[in-house]
């Protein structure tokens, strides 16, 4: 796992206790309709391009470094698709730390660049159709909302509010 300069002072002063950290994922897809997605070096497992977004960046810029540090692909983001978050988005790595996500996933056209895995957070990236994704290992948060990542033309999505005021 890489992690930012700020996250590692922050680490180094709560140890492996969850952090909440924005974060942002392309949503790259191929004419045929496969979607982009990578293989994470720490697991083995399958997921979307992107990561957290740094100090002073915006998600837009964030999607577009993310997606390009990850697979060679610099990216045009077009759209919010999603904005996802709560308890299917906390990630425990192998060395123990434990980050709940909250995740602005942006649709995005390719604008340039050549698909390849970086090596150090990516062993692997493809164009997979829905069939293929979900016959993959993948990312726990990723297959609740798999089946909606390949509606290309769905509206932009979030998960409806659970709280309510208490009764008095």
């Amino acid at each position: 796992m890489v992690m930012s300069p700020y996250v590692r002072r922050l680490r180094d002063a709560v140890g492996h206790a969850r952090l909440f950290v924005p974060s942002v994922a392309g949503l790259v897809r191929a004419r045929d309709g496969g979607l982009l997605l990578v293989r994470s070096r720490d697991d083995g497992s399958w997921t979307t391009p992107g990561g957290a977004i740094e100090l002073d960046e915006t998600p837009a810029t964030a999607v577009v470094r993310e997606v390009w540090e990850e697979t060679g692909l610099l990216v045009k983001p077009t759209r919010v698709f999603a904005v996802h978050g709560g308890p299917a988005f906390v990630v425990r790595y192998p060395n123990g730390d434990e980050t709940q996500y909250l995740s602005t996933m942006f649709e995005c056209e390719i604008a340039g660049g050549e698909l390849r895995a970086d090596g150090e957070e990516t062993t692997d990236a493809a164009f997979l159709t829905l069939r293929e994704a979900a016959s993959r290992p993948l990312q726990p948060w990723l297959v609740s909302v798999l089946p909606r990542l390949y509606e290309a033309t769905a509206t932009p999505w979030f998960e409806p509010p659970s709280w309510r005021p208490e009764e008095t």
